[in-house]
């Protein structure tokens, strides 16, 4: 998710999204050059229907004046780069 409010605990945020169903892990995203949060999380519920419900009551929903937008993380595709077992030539 993102737009998250810089002061929010990955506890808080378990709580908050513990309203949708059973929080399997929550955590908050810092900043590399400062481990300070950037306004990015993650959240995953323990079942589909938790997650169908966060989406349907977190997304757009404004926490300390910012719009949160929530979205369902997708499996991201795997990438190869350089030489993919190409024959000499």
């Amino acid at each position: 998710m993102a737009n998250l409010p810089r002061e929010i605990t990955a506890a808080q945020l378990r709580t908050l999204f513990s309203e949708a169903g059973q929080v399997a892990s929550a955590r908050i995203v810092p900043y590399l050059h400062n481990e300070q949060p950037c306004g990015f999380g993650f959240v995953e519920m323990k079942s589909l229907a938790d997650t169908k419900k966060a989406l349907a009551i977190f997304n757009g929903r404004t926490i300390n004046g910012r719009l949160l937008a929530v979205r369902e993380e997708r499996p991201q595709s795997k990438s190869y780069f350089g030489s993919r077992n190409r024959k000499s030539r």
